[in-house]
């Protein structure tokens, strides 16, 4: 299945004509996401003016309460311009996840902690985070990290070099 297009709703990192596109469906609260940090990072920093990196919301409840509030708070923190910010120190911070101060992160990342509260608490962003998860599901996404290149889902193991030289083969 395919997976819906970028637009001007998804996070992305890269420039806008790269011939390489790669989209990642996460959750904050997954460890195998969290592990994916750091492989992404590399990729990104090896294709860099050549890759187009997006990340979308999966948040998997069942397994992973907190991840919705986590999604919630990377979109109040994106409100003001640092979704990126905010997404590295979520990822950063996973295993504290169920007893971070939200608030403290988004400090952290350079957000007005005022209007940053005043949203997360509005749940504003929950239908934001549902558009993903459910663009995630019409694609056929039943676990996190899943990936993406150039709109073809990804399938083979989650390391660098696999990842790496399934993206250089998309060229």
């Amino acid at each position: 299945m395919p997976v819906p297009a970028l637009n001007q709703d998804d996070h992305i990192a890269g420039p806008p004509d790269a011939p390489l596109e790669l989209i990642m469906y996460g959750d904050f609260q997954c460890p195998y996401c969290t592990a994916a940090q750091s492989i992404v990072a590399r990729v990104r920093k090896r294709l860099d003016g050549r890759l187009r990196f997006a990340f979308r919301h999966l948040p998997l409840h069942e397994v992973h309460p907190d991840a919705q509030r986590a999604a919630e708070a990377s979109e109040a923190a994106a409100a003001q311009g640092k979704f990126w910010e905010m997404h590295d120190l979520l990822y950063e911070n996973q295993r504290d996840l169920a007893d971070l101060d939200l608030s403290g992160l988004a400090l952290r990342a350079g957000v007005e902690i005022y209007r940053f509260d005043a949203d997360l608490g509005s749940e504003r962003f929950s239908r934001r985070v549902a558009a993903d998860l459910e663009s995630g599901q019409a694609s056929g996404v039943t676990g996190t990290p899943t990936f993406f290149i150039n709109g073809v889902r990804y399938v083979g193991e989650k390391d660098y070099a696999s990842l790496r030289d399934a993206i250089k083969a998309a060229l």
